[in-house]
């Protein structure tokens, strides 16, 4: 399993209670993907759309190798980060 593969699952099969289940998802098909929920599987990624794409979609499905970043639309604690694995410390305001 690629080293990437498996941190995108890894993140997503984790993802903390306290976090909804909202961002934007950066392919490498140079798509930004906002998502209002998720499902994980071995292989794929489910996304949930809360509006239906410009061709009426509302899920997509992903290979977890063409995840290239995921943006965090919630205001989030330092503690939920580090729940997540992150290390460090984020400038308070």
């Amino acid at each position: 399993m690629d080293m990437t593969l498996h941190c995108w699952k890894d993140l997503f099969c984790q993802w903390p209670e306290d976090l909804p289940h909202r961002g934007i998802a950066i392919t490498s098909f140079d798509e930004q993907i906002p998502f209002a929920g998720f499902l994980t599987s071995e292989a794929f990624l489910l996304l949930s759309r809360s509006m239906p794409d410009s061709m009426g979609a509302r899920s997509i499905l992903i290979p977890y190798e063409n995840l290239v970043a995921v943006k965090i639309t919630e205001v989030v604690k330092p503690k939920t980060f580090e729940r997540m694995g992150f290390e460090g410390n984020l400038p308070k305001g």
